[in-house]
């Protein structure tokens, strides 16, 4: 074996056996499952409080369920979330849909 990919190769384990190196790789694995609970934990949040006051009211708008549904919801699922935010989205989905209201650029309420 050449002597320069002898010693690179010790390099390498050398590098991947130290202490150091695995303190490293485990720091920011646990960096991202507080990050991951942090934002599974926020979008819990807003998912209980939008769908109670969707509930409360009696129904829920187009938009506001695409919002609800497509940009919350779902990501919070498949990032493990459960529990009181999927039974919240039971009863969201249970909610008569009005269409939304809002007027076009440039219209006038007349």
């Amino acid at each position: 074996m050449e002597p320069w990919i002898q010693m690179v190769v010790t390099i390498v384990c050398s590098v991947i056996a130290s202490s150091g190196f695995w303190a490293f790789v485990n720091k920011r694995s646990d960096s991202r499952d507080v990050k991951t609970e942090m934002l599974v934990g926020l979008a819990h949040d807003r998912i209980v409080y939008l769908g109670m006051m969707y509930i409360d009211r009696g129904h829920i708008t187009q938009d506001e369920y695409e919002n609800l549904y497509q940009y919350l919801y779902k990501p919070y699922e498949k990032m493990g979330g459960n529990g009181s935010a999927k039974r919240i989205m039971n009863e969201v989905n249970k909610l008569p849909l009005h269409k939304s209201e809002y007027n076009e650029v440039g219209e006038d309420k007349g």
